[in-house]
């Protein structure tokens, strides 16, 4: 039996566990922390291919001046002393010209509604249970300008076959009746019907359980430290790895093929091989309310985007979960307490007595993100990787990529999962998308 061993045990990493053990294969994950979805934790609830737009786009210029001079802003830029982060930076830039915004929304919308039926089925196959909702997801509106600005962006996502569609006030009220008091605030809405939400850490951790009955090891406590090549310089394929358990020596660790979902530490690790991963850390933040037990039909119980202040608002439960906010300032997890403040704010505004804001955790999570927010899904090539890129000269034969997900790790996660379970099958996945590595003729 072929041995696959995966490196890291997020989200990604767990489904591609799982999918590759349904393939047939024999499957080991290696992970540095204690336990799988660390990342996960306090993680967006939503779900959402409604909502999805490339953060490089047309606008972003303008809305990160914005953030230079707001610690609050939904889109903060700190300038580094990183070369990286510059060079990172300037192929943002390139990705947010119109043709190219639109070309990596076509790409994003195509593995987001993929990935909805993968997950529709995993769930059906494996009764899974995360806390889950399946009655849409509502983006609505406060100010005219930004619903106005929604027209374009809703009439292209329904060219992609996304069903998000414009809904009156009334009718948007009625789907989620927290927001009558503030109805007379609203001035629109759209509504995404086969949008869904949920618990992504307790997703995680269920389908891990399913993957151990199923069959697959875990390492945990364990780094993945370096990849080593075989000596046969005419094939440029991985021997082994070297890993190191926690307190104990470095060791050597080999498999048939390797997949790596490590997220930002993906970048680190293939550098020595030439292989160049267009991914910065993106951190985003998230607070967790407790639902007022007194009148908890004043908490939403559909999930919400407030596009104005880039909230996505979703019920959990007696819990509140809301995330917000894309901050660029390299791998670093303290809490920006402007942040944190604009959302309780904000949500306080919106649902008074629905929640207890005292009750508030905050928590911030890094994202792997590349330039285009296109995931880097297939086989590893030497030299710059992006979307669809390929390099037949210097492929490598077992080493195979699924990072760079950015904030819709989990939205992606069952999507691209299966599809590289497939190609790792020889197969072609059903989904017109531009792996790396693959042929595309």
């Amino acid at each position: 039996m072929t041995h696959i061993a995966v490196l890291g045990a997020g989200v990604v990493g767990i489904t591609t566990a799982w999918y590759l053990r349904q393939a047939g294969f024999d499957v080991t994950v290696i992970e540095r922390e204690s336990a799988p979805g660390i990342q996960t934790l306090f993680a967006s609830g939503a779900l959402s291919v409604g909502g999805m737009n490339p953060w490089a786009n047309p606008k972003t210029p303008l809305a990160t001046l914005k953030g230079f001079f707001r610690e609050d802003a939904p889109l903060l830029y700190h300038l580094r002393a990183d070369k990286s982060q510059r060079q990172w930076a300037l192929q943002f830039l390139r990705e947010r010209r119109a043709e190219q915004a639109d070309a990596n929304l076509a790409q994003m919308v195509r593995l987001g509604l993929y990935s909805q039926t993968a997950l529709k089925q995993l769930r059906i196959d494996t009764d899974l249970s995360y806390e889950h909702k399946t009655r849409g997801v509502m983006h609505f509106y406060t100010h005219q300008a930004y619903f106005e600005a929604a027209a374009e962006p809703t009439k292209r996502l329904q060219e992609l076959s996304c069903e998000r569609r414009f809904i009156d006030i009334n009718n948007a009220a009625s789907l989620e009746p927290a927001l009558y008091p503030v109805a007379h605030r609203l001035v629109g809405a759209t509504f995404t019907s086969c949008d869904e939400s949920g618990n992504p850490y307790l997703f995680t951790q269920r389908l891990t359980e399913k993957c151990i009955l199923a069959g697959v090891r875990f390492l945990y406590n364990t780094e993945v430290v370096a990849i080593s090549m075989d000596d046969d310089t005419s094939k440029s394929r991985v021997h082994s790895i070297t890993i190191r358990p926690i307190d104990e020596n470095a060791q050597t660790f080999s498999a048939d093929s390797y997949v790596l979902a490590l997220g930002h530490d993906s970048m680190a690790l293939v550098k020595p091989l030439d292989i160049h991963l267009p991914i910065f850390a993106a951190k985003s933040y998230s607070a967790t309310y407790k639902v007022n037990p007194r009148a908890p039909h004043l908490a939403p119980f559909i999930s919400l985007i407030d596009d104005e202040y880039k909230l996505i608002i979703s019920r959990l439960g007696d819990k509140l979960r809301v995330t917000s906010a894309i901050e660029f300032s390299g791998h670093s997890l303290p809490l920006n307490l402007a942040q944190c403040e604009a959302i309780t704010d904000r949500i306080q505004h919106l649902f008074p007595k629905g929640i207890i804001a005292n009750s508030a955790k905050y928590w911030a999570g890094i994202h792997p993100m590349t330039p285009s927010s296109v995931p880097l899904i297939g086989r590893a090539h030497a030299g710059s990787v992006r979307r669809g890129s390929q390099n037949s000269e210097a492929t490598f034969e077992n080493l195979w990529l699924n990072t760079g997900h950015g904030t819709l790790g989990w939205t992606f996660a069952c999507g691209s999962a299966k599809a590289l379970s497939l190609l790792l099958q020889d197969r072609v996945p059903d989904i017109d998308f531009n792996f790396v590595g693959i042929s595309h003729s």
